[in-house]
């Protein structure tokens, strides 16, 4: 959850390191390396599609697939604990959330108000299994729906706040240049708030750092910890990349772009 958005006591976090540029690069690596972890974790099972079979889960009073009852039921608990209070998640299931059972812990108010009618899950639910996981896993089942799934609703909490956290990235280009981006919003110039968004160095950084990372967590390594000549790797880094240039990175400027649009609401 978002410790750099609170402080021990209930105290309120420091403005300034909530929305420091250099803060929230940080954040945004740290989730590389969960995302990869958990990719990585979810390619040693097939694709189990009785998972994601609306009629295959057997599970009784609930009518859904094994993955809608499992993420369902860890929102449901994490809002118990106050996870979904924190303004750096988001739910997949916003409607089934249950009340905190732990006193509230305050957050400093960084964002404007119109950040909370901001959720792309629907979308990000869709690229994952859609898209990106049938081509992560083998075709067919092994038994490990649970196992599956578990893995899915870690790699979808984790994609979900990578492309949330656009809202602080907004923010603090928006402070940073109030000037430069208020006629784009003023217009409501949505290309020109993409264009303003957009730095291609930093994009190849992105893609760079987590192709290697995908090579280095994802080699497979000799039983007697020998390094092996050429050793295979458990995921394609290709995919890796692919998944920060095709969604991760437009999804979070697309976050992005609709936070700064309503920057200026009253």
């Amino acid at each position: 959850m978002a410790n750099s958005l609170r402080a021990a006591g209930g105290k309120k976090s420091n403005e300034s390191d909530v929305l420091s540029l250099n803060s929230i690069r940080r954040t945004l690596i740290q989730l590389e390396d969960t995302i990869i972890f958990n990719l990585l974790e979810r390619s040693q099972f097939s694709y189990n599609p009785a998972a994601y079979d609306r009629n295959a889960s057997g599970i009784v009073g609930f009518n859904g697939s094994l993955i809608e009852y499992l993420v369902q039921g860890t929102e449901k608990l994490h809002a118990m604990v106050g996870r979904y209070k924190s303004p750096d998640e988001h739910p997949f299931f916003p409607e089934q959330l249950l009340q905190p059972v732990l006193p509230p812990v305050h957050y400093k108010n960084v964002l404007h108000r119109a950040a909370a009618s901001i959720n792309i899950n629907k979308l990000i639910w869709d690229v994952y299994f859609d898209d990106l996981l049938p081509r992560l896993v083998r075709e067919g089942s092994d038994g490990h729906c649970g196992s599956s799934a578990c893995c899915d609703t870690t790699i979808l909490q984790a994609l979900s706040k990578r492309i949330h956290y656009g809202k602080f990235v907004a923010e603090a280009k928006f402070r940073e240049s109030p000037d430069k981006y208020s006629a784009a919003i003023e217009a409501q110039d949505k290309d020109k708030l993409m264009e303003m968004l957009t730095y291609k160095e930093v994009e190849e950084n992105v893609k760079r750092r987590v192709r290697f990372k995908a090579l280095t967590f994802g080699r497979v390594v000799g039983t007697d910890a020998s390094p092996l000549a050429d050793p295979p790797l458990k995921m394609k880094p290709d995919l890796v990349v692919e998944l920060y240039d095709k969604w991760l990175v437009p999804l979070t400027k697309e976050v992005e772009v609709h936070y700064l649009l309503r920057r200026l609401d009253n």
